[in-house]
């Protein structure tokens, strides 16, 4: 039996705990859905093999963006269901793509694109502002713009609108993008 003094402010300290979780992740799920149908930002970065890419490339077109590193676990999950959902998809005007964030060409050909046999795009932000400029200034302000954006997807529509954004949540981890595919067909349907 625990003491009663032991019991009470810890369990006061827990229940405040689980509230302050719940309103972070409310405001974090209430901003992913108000960023729909804004403008995603524009960017230029280079691939693996040296060449620019640009969102401009992409206008026209579906675009699936991951957020990654290769230290990251949750993108190392998501990695080959992105392979995946590019094969799935490329022949409905669907592009997929991975923004690599502050990491070296050679890790990234290693770790990322050779180890999940990745046959679409895989870019690199060598110092992480394209990634920051996607980062909800209001969600986890303790961390850079460009940490809170790993692991991230974003699904921008043919305008250059962003039409889905999910930031990462590991209590409900959708590793196989159940939702972004979800998205996207009802997306296409309406073609």
């Amino acid at each position: 039996m625990i003491p009663r003094k032991i019991f009470l402010p810890v369990f006061i300290t827990l229940l405040l705990t689980a509230c302050l979780l719940s309103i972070d992740l409310h405001a974090q799920s209430t901003h992913e859905s108000s960023f729909e149908g804004q403008q995603a930002p524009e960017f230029s970065l280079s691939d693996l093999n040296g060449n620019q890419v640009s969102s401009d490339s992409y206008k026209g077109s579906y675009l699936v963006i991951h957020i990654a590193t290769t230290w990251c676990p949750f993108c190392n999950a998501e990695a080959p269901y992105l392979e995946q959902l590019h094969q799935d998809y490329k022949d409905k005007n669907v592009k997929v793509l991975i923004i690599d964030v502050k990491e070296p060409k050679e890790l990234v050909q290693t770790k990322l694109q050779d180890r999940f046999n990745l046959t679409f795009p895989v870019l690199l932000d060598p110092d992480g502002t394209v990634a920051a400029s996607f980062a909800p200034d209001d969600v986890l302000p303790d961390l850079a713009r460009d940490e809170v954006m790993l692991a991230s997807n974003m699904l921008i529509d043919p305008e250059g609108k962003i039409q889905f954004l999910s930031l990462l949540d590991s209590k409900n981890f959708d590793a196989k993008l159940v939702e972004l595919r979800a998205k996207l067909d009802e997306l296409l349907a309406t073609q």
